[in-house]
């Protein structure tokens, strides 16, 4: 009985796993951004400017594929590569202006889609949703 319990919460969390990916792909869909390069902004947004490595270990990805994501972003004018001040040899990414206002329009409609996904709880439903969810990641 327990096994189904848990296979059944496990597809619950599959289905809305799903449906916020797909939200999230239609919202960067507007800045024809692929899901990669909003991560990126994303994390530039929060953390700084920061080095190829750093950003690849953030995204959880190889270095190579990073590279690929702050050239993509560079020609769209949204990072730029600048020396490291701290060390001459190292290059950090660094948002743009314009790469800031992205992040930023992105990080507003997703907070606005997840308002509609998750608004349909209580405040202390919500609480409780998050409070799980962090002891789950821990």
């Amino acid at each position: 009985m327990a096994d189904r319990a848990d296979e059944t919460l496990s597809e619950a969390f599959w289905r809305v796993a799903r449906l916020l990916r797909h939200r999230s792909g239609e919202s960067l869909a507007r800045w024809d951004i692929a899901p990669s390069h909003g991560r990126a902004l994303g994390v530039l947004a929060r953390h700084g400017p920061a080095r190829l490595h750093e950003l690849s270990e953030h995204l959880r990805i190889a270095a190579r594929s990073a590279t690929e994501v702050v050239d993509a972003l560079q020609e769209r004018g949204l990072v730029q590569r600048r020396p490291d001040p701290a060390d001459r040899r190292a290059t950090l990414v660094v948002l743009t202006p314009k790469g800031q206002q992205v992040s930023t329009a992105i990080q507003d409609s997703r907070a606005e889609d997840a308002q509609r996904l998750f608004g349909a709880l209580s405040a202390s439903d919500r609480a409780e949703l998050a409070r799980i969810l962090a002891k789950l990641h821990d």
